[in-house]
């Protein structure tokens, strides 16, 4: 069948919008009518060939739509059902078995290699092989072929085209705080970035009941409504020392830090801002092969730095909790989102890396 479908086609270039010949659900997929996809920073970075998924790709990992058709074997979810994208895992693995989908060993190839684990690719543009796939789902088109295991189905009258950034960026903020810190009520913590990861942090810091909560970042428009959301102190990295000051505000060091920027001076600036039993997750995903450093010592006196993928979540567990969480007023992302249509893809990604005029940007099929 045909769909529409934006296509990266060369490293650091614009999506094209084109259409494409899509397959029917092999077994164990499903073909879903995309309602609205999320745009998350690793289609940008995945743009920029800082993961080597091959192009020309479609992208897109945030999706949320309809599901239109189930290949043999499809229990979960009907035609008929709302939906939304995950990331994909083996779902077979012991780390899948035991709930760890995020740390799942075949999670690269699933989502980050463009094919099928058999090589295969459900899309073409005249009759030529596009890479797709992409976390399981390639959602910038009208139409994706998911997995069974990366469909999370929703109540008939959800709102639908919200959704679909609960798949990856969202998850990512709130689940770290929620799955992998698990900060006890009246804890500190510093947040370094207040994109959609962050700013999702802060809400699901001020849901668990932390006491401090502290957001550092450079644009004053995004610390003010980090505020809004639950920050009790911001930090405008500009000007002011961020390490010094969390020191300061906490009589110490931070109980939890969370780096959302992927760069290596301000994860070591997270480390050093905690005290000497504080927690560090790393969040932000950085160009392969990109190191840092840490002073061995100051580690040494029970400092913990860990690593999170898409918060440590179950996504069928914690998506539903999520929502739950946003109807009952404690997590009101809606606050973070602004709305194209899909063929404004281009002006989201101004707006989202250059104007910094979109936190998340949701591209309306």
């Amino acid at each position: 069948m045909q769909a529409y479908a934006a296509i990266i086609e060369s490293q650091g270039g614009k999506f094209v919008l084109d259409n494409v010949d899509i397959e029917e659900p092999r077994d164990g997929e499903v073909l879903v009518k995309i309602a609205a996809a999320g745009m998350c920073h690793t289609d940008l970075t995945v743009r920029d060939q800082y993961y080597p998924t091959p192009l020309p790709a479609v992208l897109g990992h945030e999706g949320s739509g309809v599901v239109e058709k189930v290949g043999r074997g499809v229990t979960t979810v009907k035609p008929g059902d709302k939906v939304v994208l995950s990331f994909s895992y083996c779902g077979t693995c012991p780390s899948c078995m035991k709930g760890h989908q995020a740390y799942c060993p075949s999670l690269f190839p699933l989502n980050f290699m463009g094919r099928r684990l058999d090589g295969s690719t459900p899309i073409r543009r005249n009759g030529e092989e596009v890479n797709a796939c992409f976390f399981g789902q390639s959602s910038f088109a009208t139409y994706s072929i998911a997995t069974e295991n990366n469909c999370i189905k929703v109540a008939d009258d959800a709102p639908i085209e919200l959704l679909g950034p609960l798949g990856c960026g969202i998850q990512t903020g709130a689940g770290t705080v929620l799955n992998a810190l698990q900060p006890a009520p009246g804890s500190s913590i510093a947040i370094f970035g207040v994109g959609s990861v962050g700013l999702s942090a802060v809400m699901a810091a001020k849901a668990s009941g932390c006491l401090k909560i502290i957001a550092v970042d450079r644009n004053p428009t995004r610390l003010q409504l980090a505020r809004e959301l639950g920050a009790t102190d911001i930090i405008d990295a500009t000007n002011t020392n961020a390490q010094e000051t969390i020191i300061a505000l906490t009589g110490g060091g931070a109980d939890y830090a969370i780096d959302t920027t992927a760069i290596p001076q301000v994860l070591r600036s997270a480390v050093d801002s905690t005290h000497t039993m504080g927690e560090t997750a790393v969040v932000g995903g950085a160009k392969l092969g990109t190191e840092f450093s840490l002073d061995m010592n100051n580690m040494l006196f029970g400092r913990k730095l860990r690593g999170v993928v898409e918060g440590s979540s179950t996504p069928q567990v914690f998506i539903p909790q999520l929502i739950a969480m946003r109807e009952a007023g404690l997590f009101p992302f809606e606050k973070l989102c602004t709305f194209y249509d899909f063929d404004q893809i281009n002006q989201a990604v101004e707006d989202t890396e250059v104007s910094g005029n979109a936190i998340k940007a949701i591209l309306k099929m």
